[in-house]
């Protein structure tokens, strides 16, 4: 491309992870080459009006909506960019604002990183960075990822699911039976722990699984791997590559939600993890099994168990669209990798739209 890529920033969303969304979009956008990168910024509210315009992210981040544009995205192809609605008496008018070239979705959990978005962005013949529909619906779902690693022969924690109709009839001493204590509860379709508990006893596994039916109809009942937190980023499409792995250390029983974004945290970030060279081949290893095994593409990352007692390697999950924060693992790991956040950015870029050419080479008709 001659001119400045225009590139489509998306954040927000209809999420319990909005709030992380934007951070990560901060962090992004301040880092972006306006040398390079034409930026259009689009926000998705708690309630999944998308708005456009100038400073869009400061303004939406303090409630300033009023002063933005409201836009839309066609599924027409023909379009290939957002269009500004101008409400007037008779109607609601739409005019293009900005094409553009790629979009960069910044939508942790539901309505963004499940394949929503995704889906809408293919529609409309729309480039984008990181895993399509599939991979993006798998990687959302703890429930459909945890059966395709376990097909895949990938070592994961054992687990039970349960959907909101019967959580009054939920057998504790079933449960306990099966995966032993303490447990981990979390909602099926959200990330940044949200949602997530430790339960050590029955009165604290009901309120766990109350909580967690607050965010989703399915919830995952884990047993508890006592164990290091090894994570590492992987990079690519069909050649995808694994970055040094890093340990959490997290500063309270878990890594929870505060753990990973409070003012106050002291969890530390160990990059590389102390861990010798036979580990970390097997730790790449099995981040890109995970990654080709979900289907994903663009980039992940992928959280991995290493459990005391017995030296097992266990995965725990992936994450299609990782944290971009500041003090986020996934770009941390590339850049003790040799690769920076800028370098990371502007490749990941590259791998959506690669990705996009291959699709269209593809024919949408029968014969000929």
């Amino acid at each position: 491309m001659n001119h400045k890529i225009r590139i489509g920033v998306i954040f927000g969303g209809r999420s319990g992870e909005h709030e992380v969304s934007l951070m990560s979009a901060r962090s992004i956008l301040s880092v972006l080459d306006p040398d390079k990168y034409e930026v259009t910024q689009i926000a998705i509210t708690h309630e999944g009006s998308w708005f456009s315009g100038e400073d869009v992210l400061e303004k939406f981040a303090s409630d300033q909506n009023e002063n933005l544009t409201p836009v839309t995205l066609l599924a027409d192809p023909i379009w290939q960019g957002i269009q500004k609605i101008t409400e007037t008496q008779q109607a609601h008018l739409i005019d293009q604002l900005a094409h553009l070239d790629v979009v960069f979705p910044v939508l942790h959990g539901t309505f963004g990183e499940d394949g929503t978005v995704q889906g809408l962005l293919k529609l409309a013949d729309i480039p984008f960075v990181g895993a399509g529909v599939l991979g993006s619906a798998v990687g959302m779902d703890k429930d459909a990822m945890k059966r395709l690693l376990r097909d895949a022969g990938i070592s994961i924690a054992k687990f039970l699911v349960f959907d909101g109709a019967g959580q009054e009839q939920i057998d504790f001493a079933a449960v306990t039976r099966e995966l032993g204590l303490p447990l981990f509860v979390k909602p099926a379709n959200l990330g940044s722990s949200v949602g997530i508990s430790k339960a050590k006893s029955e009165a604290e596994f009901r309120n766990a699984v109350k909580d967690a039916f607050r965010y989703d109809q399915k919830i995952l009942v884990e047993e508890c791997i006592v164990g290091r937190e090894i994570e590492c980023s992987v990079l690519g499409n069909d050649d995808a590559r694994a970055s040094l792995p890093g340990e959490i250390l997290p500063d309270r029983e878990f890594y929870d939600y505060d753990s990973k974004y409070a003012a106050d945290s002291r969890t530390e970030l160990v990059i590389p993890a102390r861990i010798d060279a036979t580990l970390t081949a097997a730790v790449q290893d099995l981040g890109k099994a995970a990654f080709h095994a979900v289907d994903a593409a663009g980039y992940a990352r992928v959280d991995c168990f290493v459990e005391r007692a017995s030296g097992r390697l266990l995965l725990n999950e992936i994450n299609t669209i990782p944290g971009f924060t500041s003090i986020s693992m996934f770009p941390k790991l590339w850049e003790a990798s040799g690769l920076s956040y800028p370098e990371l950015l502007a490749r990941l870029v590259t791998l959506g739209v690669e990705r996009h050419q291959a699709r269209a080479r593809l024919s949408t008709r029968y014969g000929g």
